[in-house]
């Protein structure tokens, strides 16, 4: 989750001058607003899913109905795990290709899921982007929005992955496109539109968060942006103290910026006390097996384990911080 609740926004509404006072960070009111992991039995440390083949790249935690879904590469559908393993269908819709990051908007009632196809990597076609978004109780679909349709001046070897999602206080959501190298932002009548292409070749961007300051966190290879919704090419680099690779997945967690260091087997907590013009490591915890993103399950973070390279089945495990 990167959002804050509702009551913050209906407090703000109602005293004179909040806008003008600091916001803090988004992980000091989710960690009061997570539902307990008791409201949907407690989860196991880990998880071992009972089939292989699916290739999580995405986890994330529905506080509305109390379970962990994930998306898949090989296969598109988006899937319940249960704390057995037992894995089943939530969503099934012809045009997922490749379900990546999935974002739960629970003020919302929504799901978000991001569409694109991973035989890109491959040198197969184009690739995609687009933004599947569904009802987040029944699955049924909402809108499939298509995002690569923004860019107006693609290059010749174009090519789109659609690859996380973060969603605004105001229901506006943010895709990356990993390929594309940039940001794209869909309105709550879901209408896309290209907020920021990023200027440099390097690595493209991954994991985003909204800061209900009104700016995003990118995670881009090694590197951590900060992208203001509102004048986007003010973006710059954030200055954290130690270098993080492999950033994928982040999650907010406890007034901390949490992410998954894909290449380095550990999640790095982060904290900021200048609105993210620099950052600071405050806790770090290491796991055994290759992880891409992480989900926040009341107090606790869980990190999915999508086994690219072998046929063990996938798995969620509880990383703990120190």
């Amino acid at each position: 989750m990167s959002r804050l609740t509702l009551w913050t926004i209906a407090l703000c509404v109602g005293v004179a001058g909040c806008a003008s006072e600091p916001v803090p960070d988004p992980g000091a009111e989710l960690a009061r607003s997570e539902t307990p992991i008791s409201a949907a039995g407690p989860l196991p440390n880990v998880i071992v899913a009972d089939r292989n083949g699916f290739i999580p790249e995405g986890v994330e935690y529905d506080m509305a109905n109390g379970r962990l879904l994930t998306g898949s590469l090989s296969e598109g559908s988006v899937f319940e795990i249960g704390p057995d393993g037992q894995v089943s269908e939530f969503i099934t819709d012809a045009d997922l290709i490749s379900s990546v990051g999935i974002e739960a908007d629970e003020a919302y009632g929504r799901l978000f899921v991001a569409n694109a196809d991973r035989s890109v990597f491959q040198g197969e076609g184009q690739g995609q982007a687009k933004l599947g978004v569904y009802d987040l109780s029944t699955g049924v679909r909402i809108a499939m929005v298509d995002l690569a349709s923004t860019v107006t001046d693609p290059p010749e070897d174009a090519a789109y992955f659609a690859n996380d999602v973060a969603v605004a206080d105001n229901g506006t959501a943010y895709v990356t496109d990993t390929r594309m190298n940039v940001i794209y932002e869909v309105n709550t009548e879901y209408e896309a539109s290209l907020l920021y292409r990023f200027a440099d070749g390097d690595s493209g961007p991954n994991g985003i968060v909204y800061h209900p300051a009104g700016f995003l966190l990118v995670a881009r290879g090694a590197t951590l942006w900060k992208v203001p919704v509102d004048d986007p090419e003010m973006s710059t680099e954030v200055s954290v103290e130690e270098e993080i690779t492999g950033q994928d997945g982040m999650v907010w967690s406890a007034m901390r910026l949490v992410i998954v260091s894909n290449d380095a087997n550990r999640v790095v907590a982060l904290r900021s006390d200048d609105e993210w013009a620099t950052a600071a490591v405050v806790a770090v915890g290491p796991y055994e097996t290759q992880a891409t993103t992480a989900a926040v399950v009341g107090d606790a973070i869980y990190v999915v384990h999508p086994h690219f390279a072998d046929d063990d089945p996938p798995s969620v495990t509880r990383v703990e911080l120190q």
